[in-house]
């Protein structure tokens, strides 16, 4: 390790011969994550040569780069250089994300499970659930599908032991301390506590980016009757 990336606290790990994975701690926070989103703001208007893609994750960054162009050490200079100056970035003020949620029922088969395994009844998790406000951390899994920090942690839930083979778009589920909504049609483990009639991923849109979500955007979960879920079903994804 670089005495640069001491001095920055972030942690390079080659991970493969292409790639590069860069740690910017070791639990989630959000300092963590804004950290991540600064320095992606960096590299957006100060690109590095040679780098072809970036997956932000919790705490951490893939940079994959082309091997005819650079090498992991010279990508490693380049990023420390570019360390230096994400202190000074300035983040925009993050759009609040509004979801309709119908809770429970057959939109939501594991809700009773999750309140019973936390003493709760089925509207205690739906407020506690909906009464927080979430990031979005960073897109994957799927296209489309945003990882949301910010879970009380009276709602952690494991996992299913034995996976869904089909889990319906809209689906808005539990996995461990995170919660997230399936944006399209499935396999998937989580528990699945209600589902939204928006439409949050479009291949075919017209806008600038398909997904209704972005790193960094705020999330807050809006109960819904099941009437009201039907009469909002054809809506198109808005934003």
């Amino acid at each position: 390790m670089s005495e640069d990336s001491k001095l920055f606290e972030v942690r390079f790990q080659p991970a493969s011969d292409h790639s590069l994975l860069l740690y910017f701690g070791d639990s989630i926070s959000l300092t963590t994550h804004q950290r991540i989103a600064r320095f992606l703001k960096q590299l957006s208007g100060n690109p590095i040569a040679g780098v072809v893609n970036l997956q932000p994750a919790y705490t951490s960054v893939l940079i994959k780069f082309d091997l005819r162009i650079t090498t992991h050490e010279a990508v490693e200079s380049a990023v420390c250089e570019r360390l230096r100056h994400i202190e000074d970035m300035k983040l925009p003020a993050p759009t609040l994300c509004e979801i309709p949620v119908c809770y429970g029922g057959e939109f939501g088969p594991d809700l009773q499970e999750v309140a019973e395994l936390h003493g709760l009844a089925p509207d205690e998790a739906v407020k506690l659930h909906s009464k927080a406000t979430y990031t979005v951390y960073f897109l994957g899994f799927v296209p489309g599908f945003a990882y949301l920090g910010g879970l009380p942690e009276q709602l952690a839930t494991p996992r299913l032991a034995t996976p869904r083979k089909s889990v319906p778009a809209g689906s808005v589920a539990i996995g461990g301390s995170q919660t997230g909504v399936y944006p399209s049609s499935t396999p998937g483990g989580w528990r699945i506590i209600g589902r939204t009639p928006l439409r949050l991923f479009d291949p075919a849109s017209a806008a600038a980016h398909a997904s209704f979500f972005e790193l960094g955007d705020e999330v807050r979960f809006k109960p819904i009757s099941s009437e009201q879920f039907a009469r909002m079903a054809p809506q198109s994804q808005s934003k």
